[in-house]
């Protein structure tokens, strides 16, 4: 199993006879700048990923994409496929933060249930190499991006191309992720207000 940076750095203190308040009392996560992050829009079928930098007010896409898994494929093997792509992401970029979908309410339980699944491979995925993981419901991120709770899916995209200077539209899933990422930022570099709820 790999070990993380951030777990290695925790050994080592612990070996030297560092508490854990002494870690935290040097840079709790809930101060931590945050100047990598990946955001993550799960879904069973197509899981958005998008991993930005912010470099003072202006933020820029690392990498952005869509885990695909056929229809004809299993539960389980969509679910390691999404552990897999967002993991390899996650090692290739090295973000410190990780901004993932709140839990939303669906009338389908079925629907919920292969919904939290899918969160579940991303967040192991997250937790297992060290991030600092956070939740955004979905109407604040439109809210912080489009400027509105309830804005369609092309709003946010169009914005989020426009916000990171992109070529092109991202795809749907994307797009969402990348705004994950964006409006997590926004709030963690506010002086005012509370941070996103960490997980």
């Amino acid at each position: 199993m790999a070990v993380s940076s951030k777990q290695y750095d925790q050994l080592v203190n612990r070996v030297a006879g560092k508490s854990s308040k002494q870690d935290d009392a040097s840079g709790s996560s809930s101060s931590k700048k945050h100047t990598i992050i990946i955001g993550i829009d799960p879904s069973l079928r197509g899981t958005g990923f998008g991993v930005i930098r912010q470099v003072g007010e202006q933020a820029e896409v690392l990498g952005h994409g869509t885990v695909k898994c056929p229809a004809s494929w299993k539960v389980s093997r969509c679910l390691a496929h999404i552990h897999e792509v967002v993991r390899e992401a996650i090692l290739k970029h090295q973000p410190t933060a990780c901004a993932i979908e709140g839990l939303f309410y669906a009338q389908n339980y079925r629907t919920a249930l292969v919904m939290g699944e899918a969160r579940g491979a991303s967040l192991v995925a997250a937790g297992s190499l060290g991030l600092d993981i956070y939740e955004l419901a979905p109407r604040k991120v439109k809210q912080a991006i489009v400027g509105y709770g309830n804005a369609q899916k092309i709003a946010v995209a169009k914005m989020v191309q426009r916000m990171l200077n992109l070529d092109e539209v991202p795809q749907a899933d994307a797009a969402d992720a990348l705004a994950l990422a964006l409006a997590f930022s926004q709030e963690s570099r506010r002086r005012i207000g509370t941070m996103p709820k960490q997980i």
